[in-house]
């Protein structure tokens, strides 16, 4: 049985006495959740805020981005030792925004990938499809190719251990939501996909999420698709009252 994955991946958003405040209100609406995992992805100046806050509770905390090297002249980044360092467990990489805004390719994310998993990060390696692609019918070789470019080089236990993010583009921030059983097929076609390229006990193993305009009244309905191990949340989860009512779901 995969242990579900929730994540809230809250961007640009919460200095650290705003983060403080939300631990402090999320933690007691989350007290009593044993069978999944819950993650929260501040920004690197609220990492350490949140880590001291979340200490002793069954909340993880992930980074939103990372470098790929240890240390060096890489003005303005932020190292995976760094990221252990200060107690992080997680990292998401590939977000759509990364690759949009900030010119990532596969190449990249495979790279960041790779460190991750050598500094003992569980990755959150995002793929998913523009309205466009979506439009033109190739969702499923969009995804294909970020899958193939992204996990190139890593093992089958690698990949049972890493974490997958479906992320349709045009659902990001949009309020559009694919419905669950647009969202089953292409989670689906990527464990499918890790089949193939990996072996049935990496497809079995490998947790995949679904991320795009979540929220507490969609949750149940995603969560109930068979191949959907979690959500990565944005939004919604930047309330601690809304994003303990999507960790919560029955």
């Amino acid at each position: 049985m995969r242990t579900p994955v929730i994540a809230g991946n809250w961007k640009m958003y919460k200095t650290p006495d705003e983060t403080l405040r939300f631990v402090n209100e999320f933690l007691p609406r989350v007290a009593g959740v044993s069978d999944r995992e819950i993650v929260i992805c501040p920004a690197f100046t609220s990492l350490a805020a949140a880590v001291a806050a979340i200490k002793g509770s069954h909340v993880a905390v992930g980074a939103q981005d990372l470098h790929w090297e240890e240390e060096g002249a890489f003005t303005g980044e932020v190292s995976p030792l760094m990221l252990t360092g200060v107690g992080c467990r997680y990292a998401i990489i590939g977000h759509s925004e990364r690759r949009a805004y900030f010119g990532e390719t596969d190449n990249l994310v495979n790279t960041k990938t790779r460190s991750a998993l050598k500094h003992g990060l569980i990755p959150i390696v995002c793929v998913g499809e523009t309205l466009d692609q979506r439009e033109k019918g190739v969702t499923e070789e969009v995804c294909r190719r970020q899958l193939e470019g992204g996990l190139c080089e890593l093992a089958p236990s690698e990949i049972a251990g890493l974490v997958i993010a479906y992320e349709p583009v045009w659902a990001i921030g949009t309020g559009r939501t694919a419905t669950p059983g647009d969202a089953q097929s292409v989670v689906g076609f990527i464990r499918g996909e890790i089949g193939r390229l990996f072996g049935p006990e990496a497809a079995a193993a490998v947790r995949i999420q679904y991320g795009g305009s979540v929220k507490p009244d969609n949750i149940k309905a995603l969560m109930a698709e068979p191949d959907i191990d979690g959500v990565l949340v944005g939004g919604a989860s930047l309330n601690p009252e809304s994003f303990a009512a999507i960790v919560n779901f029955a």
